[in-house]
């Protein structure tokens, strides 16, 4: 039987490989990270939905020419983390930085 990572390493390479996009590197426990933060820190259906939009605005990014695409990735998941954070110290009445 297939550990959870194998099975989301074999499912990341069977979506990649269905959209022509074999040589495109993907950090499967950033993307999970960054979906634990949305959960976490905003209400558990974030989580899909910020991991889309990031993915979203980091192709557009990488499209428009804005950097390489594991530049613009990383810039796009780093912002969507912070936004949480602040979202969560918001929603709890916390001083926002």
């Amino acid at each position: 039987m297939k550990s959870q990572d194998e099975t989301l390493e074999e499912w990341c390479r069977a979506l990649l490989q269905a959209y022509d996009l074999e040589d495109v590197q993907i950090d499967v426990n950033a993307i999970l990270s960054l979906a634990g933060v949305a959960a976490h820190s905003v209400v558990r259906p974030a989580a899909p939905l910020t991991t889309f939009i990031a993915g979203l605005a980091a192709g557009m990014a990488a499209g428009a020419g804005q950097g390489p695409d594991a530049a613009a990735l990383t810039a796009v998941m780093d912002r969507a983390r912070s936004l949480a954070a602040a979202y969560d110290a918001e929603s709890s009445g916390a001083p926002v930085e």
